[in-house]
């Protein structure tokens, strides 16, 4: 494995006002060190802004309008958590679309928190097992989703990865750095 796996793949970062934070950031870094091309896609203009702890974050400028991106357009999805974020994106026709996307065309998913619920909103929960926070998982257990244990904070599931908010992000960030170097791998190959 080379020092940057991923140089040349584009990885698309979905968040709307409201995302947790240190759920996009940590990941972030270790893409951007594996030699990623990251973009923000929202479905806010100029600037998204995070939550931190229990109050606003940092602002954080958007790179591509949610209506205007494609998932043929990118490699792979990161979504960040944070309630408030996840319910906007949930409303939007465009953000189903796009994730349908990379569910559809087999390209690797990372879920953190409470974005699995964006499974819901796509129609995309159906035979997947997911690790999820306590709020969603009645929620994704009626949309067809099998639940990971309680006690697993991350659960691979073909191209997707889903964590709990409570996940340890050094071992979530390595888990995704690894699936996504290998499903790229395989996009490659075919």
């Amino acid at each position: 494995m080379t020092d940057q796996p991923l140089a040349g793949r584009t990885i698309a970062i979905l968040v709307a006002n409201g995302f947790e934070e240190t759920e996009m950031t940590e990941p972030q870094r270790a893409l951007l060190g594996a030699g990623a091309t990251l973009k923000l896609v929202s479905s806010e203009q100029g600037l998204v802004n995070g939550w931190h702890d229990r109050s606003w974050g940092h602002y954080f400028p958007v790179d591509v309008a949610i209506s205007e991106a494609l998932a043929a357009d990118f490699d792979g999805l990161l979504i960040p958590g944070g309630q408030r974020g996840i319910e906007k994106l949930a409303q939007s026709a465009h953000v189903k679309r796009f994730l349908k996307g990379f569910v559809d065309g087999n390209k690797p998913v990372a879920a953190v928190g409470h974005a699995p619920a964006l499974l819901i909103a796509a129609e995309r929960a159906q035979g997947r097992t997911v690790a999820a926070n306590e709020e969603i998982r009645d929620l994704l257990s009626q949309a067809g989703a099998t639940l990971a244990g309680e006690e697993e904070t991350v659960t691979i599931d073909r191209s997707m990865i889903t964590a709990t908010s409570a996940a340890d992000m050094r071992a979530f960030k390595d888990d995704v750095l690894k699936l996504f170097t290998d499903a790229m791998d395989i996009q490659a190959a075919a």
